[in-house]
C-alpha cells in the first residue's frame, strides 16, 4: 500500500474486518459501502473465473467496467472453498474477522460446511449477513433471483413506465442494490448490540423483502384505495405538477410539491391566472385535472430553452432541473464540488476515475478511495502478513490450485 492510501483516517469501520464471498451485485454493493466507511474487505473469488462480473464487457485493460464499478475499497483474494484447505484458510480467517457477508444461494454455505452455526463456533463475535434473492425462509426461498425477477415480484417494476403503456423495469438496478442499502444497515445495528453483549448474530437480507420495504406511499395507496397504483412515467399519482415539461432544446423537470410553489410557477410560467383558474385551485382539483394542467404548462414551457427554464425557475424557487445524461452527472459542478467523482490508481489500469463515497464525514477527510482490486492481487500478502503463511507454503498451495487458481 502506498504512503498516500496510508494516510489520512481511513472511516468510523476502521479496525474491522469483512470477509466477503459475494458476487455480481447485491453483495459487492453492500461490502462495498461496509469499505468506503473504512472496513477492511477482504473479497474471497472463486478460482478459474472468480466474480461473474469479471467478464461483462465492455473492459479496460482486461477489466470489466461492471466489476470495477462496484468493487471499489477491497482487496481480493483467490481461494478454492471446496477443497479443504482452502476451507481451512476461511476459517482462519474468520477467526480474525469481525463480520461476513454472502449472497450465495440459501443452503449452499451450509452443504461446504461453512454456514453461520459452523463459523459462528470459530467466531462467536462474528456478525453473518447472508444475501439472498427471497430470504432464509417461505416457499421462494430456493428460487433464482435477479434483479428484473424481483421488480416484478415486488411490485416495483408494475409502477414504472409510461402511463397507457406496459411496465418497465427501473433503469438502475434497484432489486439487487436494496441489498447494499439495508445488508450494511443490519450489519451496523449488529456491531451495536455486539458491544453490549459480546455476541454476533445471523442476518437474512432478502431483495424482495427490502424492494417491498421500498414501495412506501405506493404500498399505503393499495391499502386504502383498494386499487394497484399503475405506471405515471415522470409524473406522481397524486401532485401535479410534477414531471417532465418539454423545453425548446429538451426538457425539464418540473415538481410543485407543496402549495407554496404553485403561486411561484405561475409567475415563472408568466401565467398568474392560473392559480386563480377553478380547476387548478387545490392539489385535488389539480390531480384531477392534470391533462389539462400539463398541457397548458407544455405550451408554454415548449417556447423556451431549458437553461432558460432553469434560469427563471431558479429565481421563482420553484423545485426544478435539467435531464442530464449519466456523463453531464458525473462531471455537474456540485458532483465536482461533492467529491463524488475521485481518481484512484489502479495496477492494470493506472489512474482511473470512481465514484466516490456516497457518505460524509465534515472536519475528518477519509484517505484516498482504493481502485478496484485485479484478480488475486491480495492472496498471498494477506496468507502471508494475516495468517503467518510461509512462502514455502503459499507456494505450495498455489501448485495444488487452493489459491490464485486462473484456469
Amino acid at each position: 500500500m502506498s504512503t498516500s492510501e496510508q494516510s489520512g483516517w481511513a472511516g468510523p469501520l476502521d479496525g474491522l474486518r469483512v470477509i466477503d464471498l459475494t458476487r455480481v451485485l447485491a453483495g459487492p454493493f453492500c461490502t462495498q459501502s461496509l469499505g468506503d466507511l473504512g472496513a477492511e474487505i477482504l473479497k474471497i473469488e472463486p478460482p478459474g473465473l472468480g466474480d461473474e462480473t469479471r467478464h461483462f464487457p465492455p473492459f479496460v485493460a482486461g477489466e470489466s467496467h461492471y466489476f470495477l464499478g462496484i468493487n471499489r475499497n477491497k482487496k481480493s483474494l483467490v481461494i478454492d472453498l471446496q477443497q479443504p484447505a482452502g476451507a481451512d484458510i476461511l476459517r482462519r480467517l474468520v477467526g480474525t474477522a469481525d463480520i461476513l457477508v454472502e449472497n450465495y444461494r440459501p443452503g449452499v454455505m451450509d452443504r461446504l460446511g461453512l454456514g453461520y452455526d459452523k463459523l459462528a463456533a470459530l467466531n462467536p463475535r462474528l456478525i453473518y449477513c447472508a444475501i439472498s434473492g427471497f430470504g432464509l425462509t417461505g416457499p421462494l426461498r430456493d428460487k433464482p433471483s435477479f434483479d428484473i425477477v424481483t421488480q416484478a415480484l415486488s411490485g416495483a417494476l408494475s409502477i414504472n413506465g409510461e402511463r397507457g403503456h406496459l411496465p418497465v423495469k427501473l433503469g438502475i438496478p434497484l432489486g439487487d442494490m436494496v441489498g447494499g442499502v439495508f445488508g450494511p444497515m443490519a450489519i451496523l445495528a449488529a456491531l451495536h448490540e455486539r458491544s453490549q453483549t459480546g455476541h454476533g448474530r445471523l442476518i437474512d437480507i432478502s431483495l424482495y423483502d427490502g424492494l417491498i420495504g421500498m414501495l412506501g406511499y405506493f404500498a399505503q395507496l393499495a391499502f386504502i384505495t383498494g386499487e394497484d397504483p399503475g405506471p405515471m412515467g415522470s409524473s406522481h399519482p397524486n401532485i401535479v405538477p410534477y414531471g417532465s415539461f418539454p423545453a425548446s432544446d429538451g426538457s425539464i423537470i418540473i415538481a410543485v410539491l407543496s402549495e407554496r410553489f404553485w403561486g411561484r410557477l405561475c409567475e415563472a410560467l408568466e401565467r398568474p391566472e392560473l392559480a386563480a383558474d377553478p380547476r387548478f385551485l387545490t392539489p385535488t382539483l389539480r390531480r384531477d385535472h392534470r391533462d389539462d394542467l400539463d398541457r397548458l404548462i407544455s405550451e408554454v414551457t415548449e417556447t423556451r430553452t431549458v437553461a432558460e427554464w432553469e434560469q427563471r425557475l431558479a429565481e421563482a424557487d420553484v423545485p426544478y432541473a435539467p435531464v442530464l445524461g449519466v456523463s453531464a452527472a458525473l462531471s455537474h459542478p456540485h458532483a465536482v464540488a461533492r467529491e463524488m467523482v475521485v481518481e484512484a490508481d489502479h495496477p492494470a489500469i493506472g489512474p482511473m476515475r470512481v465514484v466516490g463515497r456516497p457518505i460524509k464525514f465534515p472536519g475528518s477527510p477519509q484517505r484516498p478511495v482504493t481502485a478496484p482490486p485485479t484478480f488475486g492481487q491480495h492472496t498471498a500478502a494477506v496468507l502471508r502478513e494475516e495468517l503467518g503463511y510461509s512462502d514455502t507454503d503459499i507456494a505450495s498451495l498455489r501448485e495444488t490450485g487452493v489459491i490464485d487458481r486462473t484456469k
